[in-house]
């Protein structure tokens, strides 16, 4: 039989066990109350995209391509694409060629990167306007599309001889390779300056698609093409020449270049204004005869023929 003195010692030890095993739960739950609260409110990081692990990085590129990247390297394409927040689909060399590191892990096994030159001019368009459709939204549209001219056959992405647009060639003279046509035209007594250098193709066509005929630029006002240089002829006018609110310059004018004076598509005034202006000389309203019409003009009494704000009849 156990002794008192037993028994005590016995409910003591006892005792001290649940106080050590009741203090030892509570100071658990108190430490790991703040790193489940730690986890439950740490931002949320993304998981590692599968699609991440494909891409190498330009500089990886440049180890073997070095050449290529340096010249890269000095266009506007190398400045964006390096600094855009974009994922790695839009970065460096691969924005353009695709992930590399199927192509590094083979060797530089070229069938396993994306090389315009291998590939059709509608699929190297697609991988150009994937970050350029909002500039050129018509391209594919377009008779340049349409005739199979792609970008690449204008634009050189990794040695540009003009920064702006990193064109093979400086205008004119890349549209002559294929324009030829149009070239005579700037050789003519009288033509627009182009030839010279003062104004450029692209400023009245875009070359990228629009929806007027031969690619011309669209304003509000069709005439802006030309009188945003011709300023002396914009207006608005209180009384409007309706010729060139209809028709617009080209009714009289020849664009690229004209054997007449002014770039007018005749010869002489009279012959021009009477292809709407028949009745009139045909009444000799003005007393005027067929002889007569060779020395007085149209435009020696009705000056402001594009329009006036003093006289219906654009007289001076």
């Amino acid at each position: 039989m156990p002794t008192g003195a037993t028994t005590s010692r016995a409910f003591l030890f006892l005792l001290f066990l649940f106080l050590f095993s009741f203090e030892s739960g509570i100071a658990q739950g108190q430490s790991s109350a703040p790193v489940a609260n730690k986890i439950a409110n740490a931002p949320s990081v993304p998981a590692a995209s599968a699609d991440a692990s494909k891409y190498v990085g330009a500089e990886t590129c440049k180890t073997c391509h070095e050449e290529i990247y340096n010249n890269w390297s000095k266009t506007p394409h190398w400045k964006t694409t390096l600094n855009t927040k974009a994922g790695p689909s839009h970065q460096g060399c691969e924005g353009c060629h695709g992930p590399g590191a199927a192509h590094v892990e083979g060797g530089g096994d070229i069938s396993k990167i994306f090389n315009p030159a291998k590939h059709s001019v509608k699929e190297v368009d697609a991988m150009c306007l994937t970050c350029h459709a909002g500039d050129h939204p018509n391209f594919d549209r377009s008779p340049h599309a349409k005739a199979k001219v792609g970008c690449i056959s204008c634009h050189s992405v990794h040695q540009s001889k003009e920064e702006e647009s990193l064109l093979k060639t400086p205008q004119p003279t890349l549209c002559f390779q294929c324009h030829s046509d149009a070239k005579p035209a700037f050789n003519m007594p009288f033509h627009h300056k182009v030839e010279e250098g003062l104004i450029t193709c692209s400023d009245c066509h875009d070359v990228h698609g629009t929806f007027q005929a031969n690619n011309l630029k669209s304003t509000a006002d069709q005439n802006a093409i030309c009188t945003k240089c011709h300023t002396e002829t914009r207006g608005p006018f209180v009384y409007e020449h309706v010729a060139v609110k209809a028709e617009g310059c080209l009714g009289c004018h020849t664009p690229h270049g004209s054997q007449n004076a002014r770039l007018l598509n005749m010869p002489a005034i009279n012959p021009l204004c009477n292809q709407c202006h028949s009745g009139v000389a045909a009444s000799n309203v003005h007393g005027m005869n067929a002889g007569s019409s060779e020395t007085i003009t149209c435009t020696n009494c009705h000056t402001n023929i594009h329009g006036s704000n003093m006289n219906a009849a654009f007289l001076r």
